[in-house]
């Protein structure tokens, strides 16, 4: 690689996390050796780019001006290795998937297991967030491909991959847990963990198609700290049938009276300009 665009890479990542220490993690490099080709690279400018301080690295107004620029080239060089990739073959790569947590570890394990198997070189960038940030991800560029919640945004290309059915959880030894599917009303009865992050999701969905209120006591993304918590007997909880498979904690699941579903897709800008790398893994997804 250009040694210029070594410098425009670090440059962009270190933005990008805030941190000289996590953009060194993402390019391979040492801590010291991001932090000097932003050196030289402000030296060959003439300007300063970034702001060094105890709580990381923070963009100059100069260095706003000029982000843009190193960002196209760097976007750029990754449009060309991906060109050169569909030439050669599939010998090397890179693909970035933003996901959520039952996703990341019921599906994606088996799924790249399986991709290589074929393709053992190919390396993967796994992004955790909620269906907003993936989306925007997506949008951005920040990642290839997503797993999200459908419908999604109206620019992005989406695939049905499951319909996943939402499910009650509950301590052992509830009074709920002795019902075989328990009533929406029921539900605002008790405390409720919320799984959730920012706008409305499909669990608020559920209470206010029942024009029910509940009593939330605690509000996470974190599948996991749900079950903790609801575990602990601290409340209950609506969580997806995709993240229950397989969970180490004592807790009861029952079906809602009424079904309730969330449809699992993956979305990407345009297939027809993705990598061939993601073209690929595209068609593993069967084999979730």
């Amino acid at each position: 690689m250009d040694t210029n665009l070594q410098k425009y890479m670090a440059f962009v990542k270190t933005v990008e996390y805030g941190s000289f220490t996590k953009a060194a993690e993402i390019l391979n490099y040492s801590q010291s050796g991001i932090s000097r080709m932003i050196h030289d690279l402000e030296m060959e400018w003439n300007v300063t780019l970034l702001e060094r301080g105890r709580a990381g690295a923070s963009l100059t107004s100069d260095g706003m001006k000029l982000l843009p620029y190193a960002d196209n080239v760097c976007r750029e060089y990754e449009k060309l290795q991906a060109q050169v990739e569909e030439l050669n073959g599939l010998n090397s790569g890179l693909i970035r998937i933003g996901t959520f947590s039952s996703v990341a570890s019921q599906w994606l394990p088996n799924i790249i297991k399986e991709f290589q198997e074929d393709y053992p070189n190919i390396d993967y960038e796994l992004l955790l967030g909620d269906y907003r940030e993936i989306e925007e991800w997506i949008l951005d560029g920040r990642v290839d491909c997503g797993f999200l919640r459908l419908p999604a945004h109206a620019e992005l290309e989406t695939l049905f991959l499951e319909q996943d059915r939402l499910m009650v959880v509950l301590p052992e030894g509830h009074r709920l847990a002795e019902c075989d599917k328990i009533p929406v009303n029921a539900l605002a009865e008790e405390p409720f963990m919320l799984l959730e992050k920012g706008s409305s999701a499909e669990v608020s969905e559920i209470f206010e198609r029942c024009a029910i209120t509940p009593k939330v006591h605690f509000t996470t993304w974190d599948d996991y700290a749900i079950m903790a918590m609801v575990e602990s007997g601290l409340g209950i909880s609506i969580l997806p049938e995709l993240i229950l498979r397989r969970i180490p904690y004592h807790i009861v699941v029952r079906e809602l009276e009424i079904p309730a579903y969330r449809n699992i897709g993956l979305a990407l800008k345009k297939k027809k300009t993705a990598s061939l790398a993601v073209k690929k893994f595209l068609d593993y997804l069967e084999y979730r």
